[in-house]
């Protein structure tokens, strides 16, 4: 072999290949978990997984203004609602408990106030048709309130008043009558239908008051001995059975050992007035 040969020290050793030769001269290998790795070390934080996220997404919860106000809105609503719910439940067991009979004369109480309300539109309309049919509205104008007047007068008492109606006497022999039953009774009569009532000679009207007076009773100042007489114009057919109803005036007078008679008339008179009484105050406001 000749010096030439032997001064090439980059020739290729025979026992190495090519493909040895490749691999030393590229860089080493590195994992692609490697760089994660080094990013998660150097940030300092452990890696955050997806259920985490969604815990932070969703806690705390994050609420706008308008939100909570719907929120209350409807909280609000659910309350109303579920109070009325609880009162028409209590509203039904206390009528599922009633008897028969109670609960035939509640049905015939709202029957009759049903019909009076009806009978005062039908009358109110009357009058509006007449004030638009009539040739002379302003006489036509004038006979109304003059009967409207009228009204008025028997509800203040200062008018008398004449009809059909009932008259009640409770005897008290033995003095356990007291004011407070005999103002259940006017009570029960005014919720009937009575447009006038008299007690011995006392107008009673809205703002009567009923009063102890030793061994009697007095009305708006007025004493008044046993027996009691009521004389009241209505129609007699709702008067007398609100009177009479289990448990209602004449059977709580009786337990007080009283007597009590209930009597139908056509024909019941008010007589006993009452002196017009002009407010301090108050005045007409017309516009």
């Amino acid at each position: 072999m000749s010096d030439q040969d032997a001064s090439r020290p980059d020739e290729t050793p025979r026992d190495e290949t090519p493909t040895t030769r490749l691999r030393k001269e590229l860089p080493q290998e590195v994992s692609a978990a490697a760089p994660r790795a080094e990013r998660a070390e150097e940030s300092g934080k452990p890696s955050v997984t997806g259920r985490q996220r969604l815990v932070q997404g969703l806690w705390p919860p994050r609420v706008s203004r308008a939100q909570l106000i719907v929120a209350l809105l409807l909280f609000g609503l659910g309350f109303g609602l579920a109070v009325q719910v609880a009162s028409n439940s209590d509203s039904g067991n206390a009528l599922r408990g009633a008897r028969q009979e109670d609960l035939v004369r509640i049905l015939d109480e709202l029957d009759d106030r049903s019909q009076r309300l009806d009978d005062e539109k039908q009358g109110l309309e009357k009058q509006r048709q007449e004030l638009e049919n009539s040739s002379d509205q302003a006489e036509e104008a004038r006979k109304q309130t003059v009967e409207k007047e009228k009204q008025l007068g028997i509800l203040a008492g200062t008018v008398a008043a004449q009809g059909p109606g009932i008259t009640m006497t409770v005897e008290d022999t033995k003095g356990t009558v007291e004011a407070d039953m005999l103002l259940d009774a006017i009570q029960e009569l005014r919720a009937a239908g009575a447009e006038a009532i008299q007690v011995n000679g006392v107008r009673v009207v809205a703002d009567t008051y009923l009063t102890e007076s030793g061994k009697s009773v007095s009305v708006d100042g007025n004493k008044i001995n046993a027996p009691y007489r009521f004389k009241v114009i209505g129609k007699p057919q709702d008067l007398e059975p609100a009177l009479n109803i289990p448990g209602g005036v004449v059977q709580t007078l009786e337990k007080e050992q009283a007597t009590v008679a209930v009597e139908r008339s056509a024909k019941i008179v008010v007589d006993a007035l009452r002196a017009a009484e002009q407010p301090d105050y108050a005045r007409s406001s017309s516009r």
